[in-house]
């Protein structure tokens, strides 16, 4: 019997709070999941979660996201069991039932996702995801790094609309099939992406990043209880890099073909007031700018933190006036091969950009 964890409600806050910083920017606000899955908890649902080393081998596995416009998800509130009929659509279209279910990305609203088709479907929720973050395209997974099958996909939006994408020829086909049924939806949709099973997400899942985000929450937490910085507290718990702190002093952004893409400037303060950074943005920070020439990009995670609560701030709530640090953390080492450069690197997202990470200099 594998051995399973029951996450408490101060389990469930801490991962709003680590799931938000992971998410790079993107992934949707945790914030209207974490009200709906305190709403669960209260009524007397609990989640389980598995590691993913106690998987079988032949466990049949749902990946589950929302996709869609950051700010459209933030701006429209979802029943919590539209992401649960995606993995029941799924499981009809497949003829079988899935053990477990898991995060696509462990990066912002969708590292609740799971928890919530959990609580419904009463199955555990996989501690890994396939991201270790939050990335805006289906092809920007360790799974498209592996070359697994990208199909098929249930796609649920919130009228009673349900798609299913049997085959498709590529992982990008996908994405550009699969992002044209969502910009139909009006720029958010419940998924459930192609089902692996045990042995595909032991090979190819970033494991433990739900508990890696729990405990990057209990760190904030606890450090702004104590008065104590939490960004100091955030770089400890990850060995993370600060990399600027400033103010925010202008912000373009549009939602066009499903994306929120646009770019934000960040005057200097105190060490750094001689200088400004202008970050740009798919739905997540993609590259930082400073005084002009690259400084970070993908896939070392850029973070942007509300300077004095630690707190992430989304592409869709980052505003003029906001006293913010930047920080990197590290990426999966997935991404950083070849292969996966080719997948999530800055010329991934149009950029005729070598990758340098910070971490290496």
């Amino acid at each position: 019997m594998p051995f399973m964890r029951q996450l408490s409600s101060e389990d469930i806050e801490a991962l709003a709070v680590g799931a938000w910083i992971l998410g790079t920017g993107g992934g949707g606000s945790p914030y209207h999941a974490l009200l709906n899955l305190r709403r669960l908890y209260a009524d007397g649902s609990r989640v389980d979660m598995i590691d993913i080393d106690d998987l079988h081998d032949d466990d049949a596995v749902a990946v589950v996201s929302v996709m869609g416009a950051p700010l459209v998800i933030l701006e429209r509130l979802v029943d919590s069991r539209l992401i649960a009929r995606a993995v029941s659509a799924m499981e009809e279209h497949l003829g079988r039932k899935f053990k477990a279910v898991m995060a696509v990305e462990i990066g912002g609203g969708n590292g609740m996702q799971p928890l919530l088709a959990a609580a419904h479907l009463g199955i555990p929720v996989v501690d890994a995801d396939a991201m270790g973050r939050a990335y805006p395209e289906a092809q920007m997974t360790s799974f498209a790094v592996g070359n697994l099958s990208p199909c098929p996909l249930t796609s649920i939006d919130p009228r009673g609309n349900e798609v299913v994408i049997s085959q498709s020829a590529t992982w990008k086909w996908m994405e550009r099939v699969s992002r044209k049924v969502c910009t139909e939806f009006g720029s958010i949709a419940a998924t459930c992406k192609a089902p692996r099973t045990g042995a595909e997400v032991k090979k190819w899942g970033i494991p433990r990043t739900t508990t890696k985000a729990i405990n990057l929450g209990y760190a904030v937490n606890e450090a702004n209880r104590r008065h104590a910085d939490p960004i100091a507290a955030i770089l400890k718990a990850e060995s993370g890099r600060r990399l600027f702190t400033g103010k925010v002093v202008e912000v373009e952004r549009r939602t066009t073909e499903g994306f929120l893409r646009g770019r934000t400037v960040i005057e200097g303060l105190g060490d750094d007031r001689a200088s400004r950074i202008e970050i740009d943005f798919q739905n997540e920070w993609v590259v930082v700018w400073r005084d002009g020439r690259p400084m970070v990009s993908t896939p070392d995670l850029i973070c942007v933190l509300d300077s004095e609560s630690g707190e992430a701030i989304g592409t869709e709530t980052i505003r003029y006036g906001q006293r913010t640090t930047v920080i990197a953390l590290s990426a999966a080492e997935v991404f950083l091969t070849p292969r996966g450069l080719d997948h999530v690197g800055p010329r991934a997202f149009g950029y005729d950009l070598d990758f340098n990470s910070v971490f290496q200099s």
